[in-house]
């Protein structure tokens, strides 16, 4: 009895030790899902990372983007502000008004218009000629009359109302070696049309032919190479003048 006592109790144990491991064996199993749903978790950083350096290299290409465009428009507006200045390298006479650049050439209008004359005081004249010409060119003269009124009136631009002169830089005497007024072609008035608030431009060419006063026979020749002093003069208005270069061949 005791032999069978020993043997069933063995049994017993043994039955016990089986059921404990498939017992602690099947959590285990159960468990397994569990690196699975980890696996995203783990996915989603590097994902959140890739973000991350997506918006660092926008911020940094925006950056660069911004300072590119600073670049341009400051080259822009220094090329603007060549442009505004003269691109074509034109000088403008003491007390030139630099808006004068933008006007037009005005319109012609019979001296018998119903248009008043423009005062003095509301009209502003300039001058302007490139600096230089080369042995080809020929010089051209601009008059520019800026209308600061409220009102349109006409300003006579005739040879003899709004005279031009070119006088030689460092000459034995002061003399003009040429004048609009010596012997023009025309030396009636030429009255232009100067709408109120705008600008318009009078251009006057010379072939570098001497003049002299009363369509005198004047020297033979023409203007040499040189520096010119130009000037205008017009009723009312303070004298203008600038300067040019005659180049050599």
């Amino acid at each position: 009895m005791l032999i069978a006592w020993a043997v069933t109790s063995g049994g017993g144990g043994g039955g016990g030790r089986d059921d404990a491991k498939p017992g602690g064996s099947d959590p285990v199993e159960s468990i397994t899902p569990g690196p699975g749903s980890s696996g995203p978790a783990i996915s989603q950083q590097p994902g959140g990372r890739d973000e991350s350096d997506d918006e660092g290299g926008t911020g940094g290409s925006g950056g660069s983007g911004e300072s590119s465009g600073g670049a341009s428009d400051g080259a822009s507006t220094g090329g603007t502000g060549t442009g505004t200045g003269d691109p074509s390298g034109a000088a403008a006479g003491a007390g030139a008004d630099g808006s004068g650049g933008g006007g037009s050439a005005g319109q012609q209008v019979p001296a018998g218009s119903p248009l008043p004359e423009c005062k003095p005081a509301a009209v502003q004249l300039s001058l302007r000629t490139k600096v230089s010409y080369g042995p080809d060119d020929k010089p051209k003269f601009e008059l520019i009359a800026k209308n600061t009124s409220s009102s349109t009136c006409k300003a006579d631009f005739g040879p003899k109302s709004a005279v031009l002169t070119v006088t030689e830089a460092g000459g034995e005497d002061d003399d003009p070696i040429w004048s609009s007024k010596d012997c023009p072609a025309a030396a009636g008035p030429l009255f232009l049309k100067v709408p109120a608030g705008a600008t318009v431009v009078h251009t006057v060419d010379w072939n570098r032919t001497l003049s002299a006063p009363g369509c005198a026979t004047p020297p033979a020749g023409k203007a040499g190479p040189g520096t010119y002093l130009l000037e205008a003069k017009a009723p009312g208005e303070p004298v203008q003048r600038a300067s040019f270069v005659l180049a050599k061949d």
